[in-house]
């Protein structure tokens, strides 16, 4: 997570929108037994009740049933960059260079898609299903220059894969606006959050334009969440906080937490208004690494693969 960004942030624009703080209903704990060398991508799965997560380096993801305290963990070989859920109790999951289907029943891997060649100096890291059914996953330079190299991809339910965006450093931040018209994205080492407008019937996007900027002291964007407000919160992993972003781009809150190097917010529960946060490291104690709040404002259910 080395690197610096300069750009400067949007303002606070608290006097034009309710800030989030507000909302929260208690402080943020720790889940124990959530520890993690860098937690990422978590998942709600409302059918079975479940928080899901993976921890990238050590190629596993995590499944917490919140109602019974019930957990499962699946290894892959490699490092597990992303995932989303799929069908018949399938996960959709972005591994170093491919992305293939994991059953949650039986730990079997199938290949659906080779995204980036064995040798690339790259591998697949943020990923997230679209309301178009397929899953979107984009890439990031693993070496140490961090050079604008990657791409973002689409993956259809047959494998067929479509590149979307270019030169990207480190692809991030995968969110959609409650209506779906609106597709969001990141680019960490790029300090920048773009909007495109996203058509669900084609899977295209289109109109790119800059939402927000944040830059190392306000939270480089990295992964984030969609209230059903149509706010856009922003994972600061630079800065050991959550960033609430406005339809228009402004900040409206900044929210600090209990860990360093926050990686990507989703909202669960069964009201959609438990916000779970993942982070790099764990958190002080190393006690865990996943957080939990109670909010007042849901979240915006997840897409499941068409596949």
């Amino acid at each position: 997570m080395s690197g610096a960004c300069s750009a400067r942030p949007n303002q606070p624009q608290r006097d034009r929108h309710r800030s989030f703080a507000l909302s929260l209903t208690g402080p943020f704990t720790i889940l124990p037994g959530t520890e993690c060398q860098l937690g990422e991508s978590p998942v709600w799965d409302a059918v079975s009740g479940a928080l899901l997560w993976a921890d990238i380096p050590a190629g596993t993801i995590h499944e917490l049933t919140l109602a019974t305290g019930a957990r499962r963990r699946w290894q892959l070989e490699g490092p597990v960059g992303s995932f989303g859920l799929a069908r018949a109790q399938k996960l959709i999951v972005a591994r170093r260079h491919e992305v293939g289907f994991l059953d949650r029943a039986t730990g079997a891997y199938e290949t659906l898609a080779v995204i980036l060649p064995p040798a690339a100096p790259m591998r697949l890291n943020d990923g997230k299903v679209g309301p178009d059914g397929a899953f979107w996953i984009g890439a990031m330079d693993e070496s140490p220059e961090k050079r604008p190299i990657a791409s973002l991809y689409r993956v259809d339910k047959d494998g067929t894969v479509t590149s979307h965006r270019e030169r990207i450093i480190t692809s991030n931040g995968l969110a959609w606006s409650p209506d779906g018209s609106l597709m969001y994205h990141s680019d960490s080492r790029g300090c920048l959050i773009e909007c495109w407008d996203f058509n669900a019937a084609s899977g295209t996007i289109s109109n790119p334009r800059r939402f927000a900027t944040a830059g190392e002291a306000d939270g480089r964007p990295d992964g984030a969440a969609m209230d059903a407000e149509g706010f856009y919160w922003s994972a600061g992993v630079s800065a050991g906080c959550l960033n609430r972003y406005a339809p228009d781009g402004q900040l409206d809150a900044r929210i600090k937490l209990p860990v360093p190097a926050p990686t990507m917010p989703c909202f669960g529960g069964a009201d959609l208004r438990t916000l779970f946060v993942t982070c790099l490291t764990p958190a002080a104690g190393g006690t865990g690494a996943v957080l939990a709040a109670s909010v007042t404002i849901p979240g915006t259910p997840v897409n499941r693969f068409a596949g």
